[in-house]
């Protein structure tokens, strides 16, 4: 019988965390790679997308992921798929620096799996959990409705003083 976890069978989650963490770092390499090749080439006109892309990719992968990769190479790549908040800044960077893509997939595959593990076990009983937990009566209800507006509102928030500035 195959591994459960809360109702959702252990391979399904896996496969499903695994396969969400691959498009997105991917497309995260991509992203910095074509801005990267975009902007050095000087004989080419950058669309606006390219130019904003970029300059949000420098601020966030140029100095941690960048740093991380300097000082740990290769091996920053799976390990950032641990940290809060590094995988983008890591992966980023790895596009912008133009790191070999075979070398890069290579990691990226082994933080996907790492990833997914992690997510697919104490991830998704940390979620049941806490929705059983809020769901289960009428102040858990209205914890969980002040959550979701209170995150709402933060990012309603931040995007205002984007556009502001």
């Amino acid at each position: 019988m195959p591994a459960q976890t809360e109702g959702a069978p252990f391979w399904v989650l896996f496969a499903v965390f695994f396969a969400v963490v691959l498009v997105r770092t991917q497309a995260t390499y991509w992203l910095a790679r074509v801005v990267a090749t975009w902007s050095a080439d000087q004989r080419r006109t950058r669309p606006a997308w390219v130019a904003r892309a970029g300059a949000w990719l420098e601020g966030v992968a140029r100095g941690r992921g960048a740093r991380a990769l300097e000082r740990w190479g290769l091996v920053a790549v799976p390990v950032s798929f641990l940290a809060p908040g590094t995988k983008t800044a890591v992966n980023g960077a790895a596009g912008l620096l133009r790191m070999p893509f075979g070398r890069y997939t290579a990691a990226m595959l082994l933080g996907c799996a790492v990833h997914a593990t992690i997510y697919a076990t104490v991830g998704w009983a940390a979620w049941t959990a806490a929705l059983a937990a809020l769901s289960g009566s009428p102040w858990g209800a209205a914890v969980l409705a002040l959550l979701v507006l209170a995150a709402a509102g933060a990012l309603w928030w931040r995007l205002r003083r984007r556009t502001l500035h």
